[in-house]
This record gives C-alpha cells, structure tokens and sequence, in this order.
C-alpha cells in the first residue's frame, strides 16, 4: 500500500503524490515526484468501481494497464511520455512527463477562440500523434481540447489520456458497456455500433477544430439526445470562423468514414493554409467541397452498417433510457434489434437540418402571431392532438419527452409531450405552454423558384412581417436528397416583456409538394429551439 507522511503519499515505493491537478472520468491525476530518479512527474491515478465484483475489477485493471503499457511504447513529440505504470494496492497508476502548462479547452475558456493559424499548428500537432498511435495499432476514442496539453515554455502540442484507448486485437473497457469518450466529440459510427477505426479519430479532431476556432462544439446541445441527433443526423453547421481551414474542418466531419479525410492529406491541407494563408481542396480522398458553408448527405450506409434509419432509432433509444441509467454503448451496440431497428413509421431521412431558415407562406410565416382564441386547445391534461398515435407507440419513434403526434393535416413527426396542437388556417402549430417555443408546420403546393425561391422571397418580406427583423439568412441546401432552403433569423418579439425572438426554418419540394417546418423562441432559449427544430424535421414524414 502507499505510505502515508505529511500529508503526502508514496505509491510502488517511489512517487510521492503532492498535489492534486485534476480529476476526469478514468482518475485523478497528481503532481508527483520520483523520489529515484529526482525528477518531477505526473502520476494518473485509475478509478476503481465500487459496483464490480472482485474478478470484474480485476479484469478492468488489467486491460487498463495493457492499454498503458502499450501507449507506453509509443514515441513521438506530441504524444504524452508515460514513463511508467505501476500498481499499488491492486490499484493501477499510470506516471507520465510533468507538462507546466494547462490544456486546450483552458485555454479557449481563459481567453476565447484561437485563430485559424493557431488552429492549423495545433492540428498539425494532434495529425502527426494520430498518425503514430495509429501506425502502432492504438487508437484515442476521446479527442477533445481538455485531452490536449499545451507546455507553456515552448508551445509544444500534447496529446494526452489515452485511458480508454484500444489497442488493436485487445480487448477494451467498452466491453463492461458502459460509454466511453465524451458524446459531442464522438464520430456517428461509433454512436450506431458500427466497427471503428482510425478514422473515428480524425472525425474527433474536426470536432475539436470547430471548438478550438469557435469556443463551442458544432455538436453541443442541451441534452444527451440532442447531442446524438446532432452528431448522426442532423446538417453539419461548421462555426463561421472555420472558414479559413474549411476544406479540412468538412472533410473530417465527412459521416462516411470511407470518405473521410485522411491524415496525412489533412496535415498537408493546413501545411498549405500556414505557408499560404490559404486551404487549397483535398485532392487524396473521397470527399469533395460543396457549398460553403452546407454539409453534404451521407450516402447510403454499407450493408455490414445499419441504415441511417437504424442509426436515429438508436440514438432516440439513448436519450429514452439515458436517464434510467442504461448504459448509452450498450443501447448503441445492442438496440437495434435486427434489420435496422426501427418500426415502419420511422424517421427515414438521412440528414436534417440543425439550424434551419425559412418559411414558404404569406405574412409572418416563420413566427405568426398569437392566435386570439383559446378554443383550440385543450383545457387540461395531456396535450390533445387530433389522430395522435397511442401512448404505447409514443416512445416507439419519439425520444424521451416527446411523442409521435400523427396530425390529421397529413404528416406525423415528434413533438415534445406538453406541446399542444393549434391549427391556425393553412398552418398547424404545436404550441408550448405559455406559447415560449412555437413549432409551425405548413404543406402546400409547389412554389416558383422552388424552397429557395419560396424563402428568399418571405425573407424579403421579414421586415414588414416581424418588426426588427435582423440577421436573416437563407441557405441552399437540400433535405433527404430533396431540394430545399435555410431561412435563419431574429426578430423583436410579441412583447417588450418576452424579448427578441429567433426562428430556425426548413422548406423542401417532394413528391410534388412544399413542406415547411420551422421554429421560434426566445434569443435566450435557442439552444432548446434548436433541439426542438432538429427532432421535429428529423422525425417528419407526409402521411
């Protein structure tokens, strides 16, 4: 066992833990010293779960110290030095380098966003550790700015935790099922259980990119669920300051890994941009640049992959039973249940929008007025929605919290539970209490221009229809391989008291009608709204 002195102890007879530096999920990790070898160290001390029997935990440990010992052989300048890995009380220790100097995601919350230059060094860091990790058969699985340590005296790039690495050919911590890796950094095949590989890795370090040249992941929502849409499902918005490495930030968050963006050709890519101050496009891999500023659909998943109607099946499974503590790998590995998972009424598009714009009708069409009657809407319990599916089928294609309301008006999607149903002449509305978030659908014939004509010409009329209309934007883009349009913006509000308002809108032409779904709320609660947008357009479907 560790010896005990002044408040300080001495694991394997040798490193004295001082003082604490920070805990996460696999340990604490301690600045140390080797009392041997007279030098300062940084010493991981691994988590032992209290709920697992005595040979469980004997098993963790020791892949966990596989694992170390294996990250142990790896040499390279960006990669953390494990110097050594030792057990003290049945207790595994990792002793790794001392780096004076705090991690990426410090950095971004002490002093905001970096520059694109700055972005383009460190990526060329973490590209060349990947690259020898991978060449020896390790992969990371938990790429994100608090797991990159930047050394204050000579602005060297660390990686560091591999923790919950696995080794090729070994077997890993994922298989006590519980969910490893942090959700808003987390590649989709690895969300939908499909087999994993290095380019799951690099879809992690787009990720991390958007953050680091935004302060905020392109995949952050309010909840668990809203994470795993974003990440599966819904459109890829990638931050504006990306621009300058756009090339790069969009071929790693390519959902194909067959497509994806390799490393080298990515390391070359921003080798250009800091000689040149330009990113010219990839020229050695499936992914090819789009419209600025759009994702691209996914293609069909491969037949060994489950279909992206599996995929969100999978995810809205996550978000059902996160809360009564399933685990989220276990859902993702084991709930699809055969041939893709879903019931025949799934969602079946591909890709959604995450950030949506524009409405198709006359007047105030991405956020109308408050209907003056009341008569509409039920005066107590459960929300009344005409032809609304059973509660037993509720769950069955909605996430938790909402439910699938089969609309008379002839489409179906998933509305939060306490959301009421208001038709409002050619538009239905699904209301929250209070009428904070209004979610608006409207179907309708063709339009000249197509979606794209249909926004841009209500977005000319935005400022007549919503006093202080401001930031609007309407993007070509396309939904489930259908043309369609992106309208975006604020407005004043219906009140001083509420406050401006924000409306994400879709439109898109299908079998020979304009479907529109948009939704508003207060600037305050966007990210609510914006959850709300994905799930509603993700789950709709014309009946």
């Amino acid at each position: 066992m560790g010896t005990e002195g002044d408040g300080v102890r001495i694991i394997a007879g040798r490193y004295r833990l001082e003082t604490r530096l920070g805990r996460g999920g696999m340990g604490v990790v301690w600045r140390a010293t080797d009392q041997l070898l007279g030098r300062r160290v940084a010493v991981k001390e691994l988590i032992q779960d209290d709920t697992l029997s005595a040979e469980e935990a004997r098993g963790r440990r020791d892949r966990t110290l596989r694992e170390a010992r294996a990250v142990a052989q790896l040499s390279h300048p960006h990669i953390i030095v494990v110097h050594d890995v030792v057990e003290d009380g049945e207790r595994p220790y990792i002793v790794m380098e001392l780096i004076d100097g705090g991690s990426l995601a410090d950095r971004i919350a002490a002093h905001g966003p970096i520059g694109a230059d700055e972005a383009a060094r460190i990526g060329i860091a973490l590209l060349g550790a990947l690259r020898a990790a991978h060449a020896a058969g390790v992969l990371h699985r938990d790429i994100k700015p608090a797991n990159v340590l930047l050394d204050g005296d000579n602005d060297r790039v660390v990686l560091t935790d591999f923790g919950i690495a696995q080794v090729s050919g070994a077997t890993t911590l994922t298989e006590t099922g519980s969910f490893v890796g942090s959700p808003e950094y987390t590649a989709p095949e690895r969300m939908s259980g499909a087999r994993t590989g290095p380019e799951s890795d690099l879809w992690s370090l787009g990720a991390l990119l958007c953050t680091a040249l935004s302060g905020e992941s392109p995949f952050r929502r309010d909840s668990l669920g809203g994470i795993l849409h974003a990440v599966v499902f819904a459109d890829i918005r990638t931050p504006e300051q990306a621009a300058p490495l756009l090339p790069v930030v969009r071929g790693l968050l390519e959902r194909d890994p067959e497509r994806r963006l390799g490393a080298a050709e990515a390391e070359r890519l921003l080798r250009v941009f800091r000689e040149t101050g330009h990113t010219p496009a990839p020229v050695s891999s499936g992914y090819t640049p789009t419209r600025e500023d759009l994702p691209r659909t996914a293609p069909e998943a491969p037949a060994r992959e489950r279909s992206p109607r599996g995929v969100l099946v999978a995810a809205l499974l996550v978000a059902a039973m996160a809360g009564a503590g399933v685990s989220a790998a276990a859902l993702l590995v084991n709930g699809d249940g055969g041939g893709g998972g879903g019931s025949p009424t799934s969602p079946a598009s591909r890709e959604t929008t995450s950030a949506a714009p524009g409405p198709t009708a006359t007047g105030s069409h991405g956020d109308p007025a408050t209907p003056s009657s009341s008569s509409a809407r039920p005066s107590s319990g459960r929300p009344a929605t005409p032809g609304a599916a059973p509660a037993s089928d509720d769950h069955a294609t909605a996430p938790s919290g909402y439910r699938l309301a089969v609309d008379p008006a002839g489409f179906s999607l998933a509305v939060p539970e306490e959301f009421t149903r208001v038709p409002q002449g050619e538009r239905v509305f699904y209301l929250s209490p209070g009428e904070t978030f209004r979610l608006g659908i409207k179907i309708a014939d063709p339009a000249p221009g197509g979606p794209l004509g249909a926004m841009e010409r209500a977005a000319a009329e935005g400022p007549e229809n919503n006093p202080g209309y401001h930031d609007g934007r309407v993007t070509e883009t396309e939904h489930d391989g259908h043309p369609a349009a992106l309208w975006e913006f604020t407005w004043d509000g219906f009140s001083a008291a509420e406050g401006a308002r924000h409306t994400y809108d879709l439109c898109w032409e299908a079998n020979g009608r304009l479907y529109d779904v948009w939704v508003s709320a207060p600037v305050g609660k966007v990210r609510e709204a914006r959850e709300y947008f994905d799930v509603a357009v993700g789950t709709f479907v014309a009946r």
